[in-house]
């Protein structure tokens, strides 16, 4: 038995601490020695490449175009939302190697134990909740096009492949994204030479025109918010990589690949919907592709069913992680594989039935408020937990300490709580969405700034009450690991 650098037991088999074990994945919240960890930096371009080349990130650029703006502004707004929301979300995939942990365990740190566990992860578990709902719409959806299967029954079809990868975990998810890189960029290339040349898109339609501010708003914050809900998990499918790989390296490797594949697919999904009116993303997708050739359409569904199981396996996994990642806050859990298999489970039947009664037919108005609340929701805690980790901690966190909840992390770290309430309440007045519109973005022609706000407000709140943090104690903690894992 050692230790590794963080301090903790390594005793693993021989054939996981080289890195050829080929069967399930059998960890799930626990730390990640550095004897387990394999696989190259680059390896994070596949899959977040193949994570936005999939139904639902088509069926985003469908509901922004809905807003009622130009088709030339949707496409200018998406552009920017892609750029401003991956910038977060690349920025915690670089913790993945540094800490080797689910991205959500390092927010015991912000939050404290159960703090987390309530302020917290019960958001990130809505999150996957809600976009494996949207899913599942379309999962039966694209199977009732394609098969002509009833719709109700396309989930429970799709989740057992994409349950079974989630349940093989991290280096199968890794495998098969990598399988898929080519296959479904093709995809888009081709699809995308449909929209522009054979999508029936008039060229009038690219012209700029005057520009409606709610509806640009509206789609930076929803495309924002699409890159920005993958923050909570993103660190999930980096931190099997070595401690070594850099800030630098593992952050571009995030953010190129993801940023340009969501722009691109998201905007495609746009220029279908422009081509087809009033169409489901499934017929406007299925038309884009007949415009090329015959039967054109069902490949193009078929293939970007695949990636949207890739997404749903996504969804899962770290839905999992997050389930039990809860559990463990309130009574101490064995990560296991069956442990990962029952919350898979629990979740999966879960969706099934929001998805049914939300139907295909209320899809745009489910999802185009999801995205939205979402993006309030973790606007002020991708602020508080990079400004932790860059600005306050600067990485250093004990790793023995984050599982303790008699630690120095505390049960309840009022800092956090205080910063992600703050920040929250501000946002409020800033809201537009269906249901109700803040009085501040009434009196600005319902124009939505509130992710600015939240951003701003709950990294100043953080900065502040961080200052009564003793970091020296943590420091000197830390330090003590680091020289007990070197003896």
């Amino acid at each position: 038995m050692g230790m590794t650098s963080n301090g903790q037991s390594a005793s693993v088999s021989p054939a996981i601490a080289q890195g050829r074990s080929d069967g399930a994945e059998r960890r799930s919240v626990d730390f990640v020695p550095v004897t387990e960890r394999h696989g190259t930096v680059r390896h994070l371009g596949a899959v977040w490449i193949v994570a936005n080349i999939n139904l639902t990130a088509m069926a985003t650029g469908a509901t922004t175009l809905a807003l009622g703006g130009s088709l030339f502004w949707t496409l200018v707004a998406t552009v920017f939302g892609s750029l401003f929301g991956t910038l977060f979300m690349a920025l915690h995939s670089s913790q993945g190697p540094h800490l080797g942990l689910p991205q959500l365990v390092q927010s015991r740190a912000q939050f404290g134990f159960l703090g987390a566990a309530i302020t917290v992860w019960v958001f990130a578990l809505v999150n996957y909740f809600n976009y494996n709902v949207a899913d599942a719409i379309l999962a039966g959806s694209s199977l009732n096009f394609l098969l002509g299967i009833p719709t109700s029954w396309g989930f429970p079809i799709a989740v057992v492949f994409a349950g079974t990868l989630a349940l093989y975990g991290y280096r199968w998810i890794h495998r098969v994204n990598r399988f898929l890189v080519v296959p479904l960029g093709l995809t888009i290339v081709i699809l995308t030479y449909a929209a522009v040349a054979r999508g029936g898109v008039s060229a009038d339609a690219f012209a700029p025109g005057p520009i409606e501010w709610h509806a640009f708003a509206t789609t930076f914050v929803i495309v924002a918010g699409f890159q920005l809900g993958w923050a909570p998990y993103v660190s999930d499918y980096s931190r099997y990589l070595a401690p070594t790989v850099s800030t630098r390296a593992s952050f571009l490797w995030t953010y190129l690949p993801s940023a340009i594949s969501a722009l691109w697919v998201i905007g495609l999904g746009s220029l279908l919907a422009a081509a087809a009116p009033g169409a489901t993303v499934i017929t406007a997708i299925a038309q884009g592709g007949d415009a090329l050739f015959a039967g054109g359409g069902r490949i193009a569904v078929a293939l970007l069913f695949i990636g949207l199981l890739v997404v749903m396996a996504l969804n899962a996994y770290g839905g999992s992680l997050t389930l039990i990642s809860i559990l463990d806050c309130f009574r101490r859990v064995r990560p296991s594989l069956a442990m990962r298999a029952i919350t898979i489970m629990v979740m999966t039947l879960s969706v099934w039935i929001v998805a049914a009664m939300v139907g295909e037919e209320r899809f745009n108005l489910f999802y185009g408020n999801v995205l939205v609340f979402l993006a309030y929701l973790f606007t002020p805690w991708t602020a508080i937990n990079l400004v932790d980790f860059y600005l306050v901690r600067k990485g250093c966190y004990s790793i023995r300490e984050l599982f303790n909840p008699a630690g120095i992390y505390g049960r309840w770290g009022w800092q956090g709580n205080v910063a992600y309430i703050g920040a929250l309440a501000a946002m409020v007045p800033f809201f537009v969405t269906a249901p109700y519109t803040g009085w501040i973005a009434r009196q600005i022609g319902d124009i939505d700034i509130s992710m600015f706000v939240g951003l701003l407000v709950a990294s100043a709140l953080y900065l502040l009450t961080s200052r009564t943090l003793d970091l020296g104690a943590e420091r000197s903690l830390v330090e003590k690991e680091r020289k007990v894992s070197e003896s």
